[in-house]
């Protein structure tokens, strides 16, 4: 089997690619890849970005139709129409990525899933008719989801969010996602909720976030002519906000009972330690801190006598 033979790339305003180059390498002193640096070329097949890149400005690999791998790791802003309509892309390795940009992955009709935990902001149509799309799995950085950014993943089944108020900005965002059907939460929160105090509330919690699911079942698939998702977008941040106002009341009611729980217990160690220390060592009776009831006693005696 013949080794792979890398081109690498310097990143020079005037190069040209070889026609012949299937496998690319960004050398290690580019720190961004230029506008349109690999735009329509047919022939690509693989990138491998060095990790001190953070940007990929627009355009940069516009309409590659053999790319199938890009491994950017270092990687933390994704331009406007980066990799649109890169149709053979299947696997895109990126550890770091904050902000994509509007069509960025548009068209790309193989992709099946990518990392998307670091994500703090999807902007417009970033995944229109990215039609094998199956998950996307966001973390808890994300702050904002933009209008129609999954148009048309008509694969896209599943969905994991922060539970965060105002994440989806707009009643669009799952237009003609007819298969969408499973929302998850990241993981603290689920960690959050394995905390609650009482097994009462955390039941009802979990029963309100697996009610999501039930909920899209039932939802009808929206206008494929008009930007209608079928009110899925409006239902999720609906039960993100139902969500949050629970949790935050259990959570206040939680802190209540171990405020009051550390405040006997505090009490009940201040006293315990006067008595089996303090008490001891300076060789004084107890009763004097008993509320004087057998001193009273002794005087009534006295009087009696």
């Amino acid at each position: 089997m013949m080794a792979v033979e890398y081109y690498i790339f310097m990143g020079r305003d005037d190069e040209e690619i070889p026609p012949n180059v299937t496998h690319v390498r960004i050398d290690i002193s580019v720190s961004v890849i230029p506008e349109r640096a690999f735009s329509e070329n047919p022939n690509i097949e693989e990138v491998e970005f060095n990790d001190d890149i953070t940007t990929v400005k627009r355009f940069a690999f516009y309409k590659c139709p053999s790319l199938r791998r890009v491994v950017m790791r270092g990687v933390k802003v994704i331009e406007g129409r980066t990799f649109e309509e890169c149709e053979a892309l299947t696997d895109v390795e990126c550890d770091k990525l904050e902000i994509i940009k509007e069509y960025a992955f548009a068209g790309c009709k193989s992709l099946i899933s990518m990392g998307l935990e670091s994500v703090r902001i999807v902007e417009r149509y970033a995944f229109w008719r990215c039609f094998a799309l199956r998950w996307a799995n966001f973390g808890s950085e994300l702050e904002r989801i933009d209008k129609c950014v999954f148009y048309a993943c008509t694969s896209l089944r599943i969905i994991t969010l922060p539970l965060k108020d105002d994440v989806l900005t707009s009643d669009d965002i799952f237009t003609r996602c007819e298969n969408l059907e499973h929302v998850d939460l990241v993981k603290g929160v689920h960690q959050t909720v394995a905390a609650l105090l009482l097994e009462e509330w955390k039941t009802v919690v979990y029963k309100d976030i697996a009610l999501i699911n039930q909920i899209l079942l039932n939802l009808p698939n929206g206008s494929h002519r008009y930007r209608d998702d079928g009110k899925k977008s409006q239902t999720i941040q609906f039960w993100i906000r139902s969500l949050l106002l629970q949790m935050n009341k259990y959570k206040a009611e939680h802190r209540s009972y171990l405020n009051e729980a550390a405040a006997t217990l505090d009490l009940a160690l201040t006293k315990d330690i006067l008595f089996n220390n303090v008490l001891p060592f300076l060789e004084l009776p107890s009763h004097i801190f008993d509320g004087g009831e057998d001193e009273e006693e002794e005087d009534s005696n006295d009087i009696d006598d």
